[in-house]
């Protein structure tokens, strides 16, 4: 049943013309029995760093003795990486029966006019199912691409609501400036339920506390003072330092049992999130980055790694076409000593070709572009080329992350080697 059921999930559409609405959703999720009513969530929404706090919630509330369900996306290597229990995958077997559950109903409410569910509905009705039948004690529940009309806003009455770095992504679906984002961002807030949110950005931190105010929700601002604060962040990326501080303070403000300072300091140093400044192997370092907010943050990372230990620097990169990508490939050019790049087509409808990226990189003034058709040809073009006190970034797609991660896991085949 779970290669069925990974097979059928697979082939729906990730962007679907015609979705649920979130009172549709709702509906569903009756005939599923409302599996989603008995669950103590925290509903983390963002544009940057919500995978990061959803690890850091999820190791820290595991320690304290607590069953913790995690729902986050996307996959980078195995479906099941979208549903933790208690930070590892989900059993085949409970898969394949959520899986099943979740199809029969769908096939049920079909004949009364309900659209089938896009991929990101299907697999967080499969979340409920999964996470009332393994009785967790606490949901870390991450947002797909908004907030306000996401699928995990059916969630009625979370016990807290997180709001990570929030900065231009997804424009064509959720506005073209900071205040229009952060307004969908805003939309998990609830009425009398405490939200937490980076105040790095005034713009949006404005529109944060306004929405809070209306529906009359305590509302956290973790400011620059208390991230600067966070030495016992992850000290592989200065950017965990502000997801850490998001989720120390939330932990402060929701007062669990068993959850203190001392305890959320340790486990936050040792926390790391795979995709997120990641050495995946020698000198291979995988960062998620894929809008111009995250290349910033992942720019900040590799400087002070640089300071530490002088490399060169090689960069393989892939995007989608929904992106900025001519901005996300100027700060780096602009920024970083780039020696080398290697551009590659992602397996997606939406990735955009090796021409086009390698041409923008060349127009950078970047003094030497390769471009691949396949992300096997970009690693194994990336590694030969590589020499002594070269470093290779992979960044601008966690896609590409995710294609990566599975070539490294079978390595023998490939031919790269240092020269």
């Amino acid at each position: 049943m779970y290669e069925q059921a990974k097979d059928y999930l697979l082939k729906i559409p990730f962007w679907a013309k015609e979705k649920n609405t979130l009172e549709q959703t709702r509906h569903i999720l009756e005939q599923l029995g409302n599996p989603q009513e008995g669950l103590a969530v925290i509903h983390v929404a963002g544009t940057n760093g919500k995978g990061s706090v959803c690890a850091d919630l999820t190791a820290v509330l595991k320690e304290a003795g607590y069953r913790v369900g995690t729902f986050v996306s996307p996959h980078l290597v195995d479906i099941r990486e979208r549903f933790l229990i208690n930070g590892e995958l989900v059993g085949e077997e409970a898969f394949g029966d959520c899986f099943q559950r979740v199809l029969s109903v769908v096939r049920q409410m079909a004949g009364q006019g309900y659209c089938h569910p896009a991929f990101f509905e299907f697999v967080f009705l499969m979340a409920m199912v999964l996470f009332a039948r393994e009785k967790t004690d606490y949901v870390v529940l991450e947002t797909g691409m908004g907030g306000r009309l996401d699928t995990t806003n059916v969630i009625a009455r979370p016990i807290a609501c997180i709001i990570t770095s929030i900065s231009l992504d997804h424009t064509q679906y959720l506005g073209d400036t900071i205040p229009e984002i952060a307004a969908e961002k805003a939309g998990i807030i609830k009425a009398g339920v405490p939200v937490i949110y980076d105040d790095n950005e005034p713009a949006a931190s404005r529109v944060i506390g306004q929405r809070a105010m209306e529906v009359d929700a305590p509302a956290y601002a973790v400011r620059k003072e208390e991230i600067a604060a966070a030495e016992y962040a992850s000290f592989a990326a200065p950017y965990q330092a502000r997801n850490a501080a998001l989720v120390k303070r939330a932990l402060e403000v929701l007062q669990i049992p068993g959850v203190n300072r001392r305890l959320c300091e340790r486990l936050l140093k040792e926390v790391c999130w795979q995709g997120r400044m990641e050495e995946a192997a020698p000198e291979v370092w995988l960062d998620g980055a894929h809008n111009p907010g995250g290349i910033r943050a992942f720019i900040e990372a590799a400087e002070a790694q640089l300071a530490r230990e002088a490399r060169r620097v090689q960069i393989l990169f892939a995007a989608v076409s929904d992106k900025d990508y001519r901005e996300m490939i100027r700060l780096l050019c602009d920024s970083l000593p780039i020696t080398r790049v290697t551009v590659v087509h992602l397996r997606s409808e939406r990735g955009l070709r090796e021409q086009v990226l390698a041409e923008q990189f060349e127009q950078s003034g970047c003094p030497e572009v390769e471009a691949c058709e396949t992300v096997r040809q970009a690693l194994e073009t990336a590694l030969a080329h590589r020499r002594e006190g070269d470093r290779l970034y992979v960044v601008g797609s966690l896609y590409l992350i995710g294609e990566i991660k599975e070539l490294l896991r079978v390595r023998e085949p490939l031919r790269g080697r240092k020269t």
